[in-house]
């Protein structure tokens, strides 16, 4: 899609776990994006299943060896599948305590969100937290809200903040990250949630991306934690975006929900009219899709797991935590 800037996405939710961690590289520069990933330690009442935890292992071995290359790792909020933190997690981070996060982060330029305003509580504790813990590795820490960075002939341009999904919700905000060398632009819209917000779409569509990874809205948390107003709204303003952008990644948390499809059809209808390429992160790669998390249900049906994992299974919370499950 992209002749001079190269896109390589590292895990999602098409890959089989929460994540949009993707690496970039121009002539100029190597970035690491979002360099986080997790997995949903209850859903369905059930912990991940095998298949996500080997899914997780690859996905951390894949950002491990992008972080070996990458010069800038850049942070849009703080949310662990956004970025790693430096405790010890085998359920739903797989980390392992200082080591996995300092492996990323020592010796980088790290571009953030700033941890002080325009952040929720939450986020602004994980920000604070994670300045002493793997921020301390890096070789620099910067802000970038509202700030563009270049590089040689490549400018990495950080937007204002942006809310997480809907407007003025507790959720709080992120950054997007549009990337742009030799006249083409990479757009990056983390957890924008469709986007819901029209200031957050009216952002995206002045920057004009050549290809956008853009995060879906929540369709599987749809009347009980998402008003599903606001989840047509999401749904609505993608098919607003199709018509403007010439190629999409979908991603993140419109893949959760194994009726994604079905619940995007009118969007999919309007990419086939303008000729905007659609694809999951797995398609963009040549991949198959791996819905992990939303075939959990399924997946423990029809390929239970061995009698060791079961053990791990019923343990205590603070077991999983701290002992990796039999794989």
């Amino acid at each position: 899609m992209l002749k001079h800037i190269r896109v390589v996405p590292l895990a999602a939710e098409s890959l089989g776990v929460r994540s949009m961690s993707t690496y970039i590289e121009t002539k100029d520069v190597k970035i690491l994006l979002d360099a986080g990933v997790s997995l949903c330690p209850d859903r369905f009442r059930l912990p991940p299943h095998p298949l996500e935890f080997k899914a997780i292992e690859e996905a951390r071995r894949r950002i491990a060896d992008a972080a070996e290359k990458a010069e800038v790792v850049t942070i849009s909020h703080y949310h662990f599948d956004h970025h790693t933190p430096s405790y010890e997690d085998w359920l739903s981070n797989w980390t392992e305590e200082d080591k996995t996060a300092k492996q990323i982060y020592e010796g980088k330029t790290v571009l953030m969100k700033n941890p002080k305003e325009k952040i929720n509580f939450s986020q602004r504790r994980r920000g604070w937290m994670f300045q002493k813990t793997g921020g301390k590795y890096a070789r620099k820490l910067e802000v970038a809200d509202h700030k563009t960075f270049v590089f040689g002939n490549t400018k990495v341009k950080f937007s204002e903040p942006v809310f997480h999904g809907p407007e003025n919700l507790a959720l709080g905000w992120v950054l997007m990250i549009t990337i742009e060398y030799e006249e083409e632009k990479f757009m990056f819209a983390p957890d924008v949630q469709g986007p819901m917000s029209a200031h957050t779409l009216k952002l995206i569509l002045s920057e004009k991306p050549s290809l956008l990874m853009v995060g879906g809205p929540p369709i599987y948390l749809a009347g009980f934690k998402v008003d599903n107003t606001q989840i047509q709204v999401g749904l609505t303003n993608l098919a607003t975006v199709v018509k403007a952008v010439p190629n999409v990644i979908l991603e993140h948390h419109i893949l959760r929900d194994e009726n994604w499809l079905k619940m995007a059809k009118p969007f999919y209808d309007k990419s086939c009219k303008t000729s905007c390429k659609v694809l999951t992160a797995a398609e963009f790669l040549g991949r198959k899709n791996l819905f992990l998390e939303a075939m959990r249900k399924k997946l423990f049906g029809e390929k239970p797991p061995s009698i060791e994992f079961e053990k791990w299974m019923h343990g205590g919370l603070k077991t999983k935590k701290h002992f990796k499950p039999p794989l």
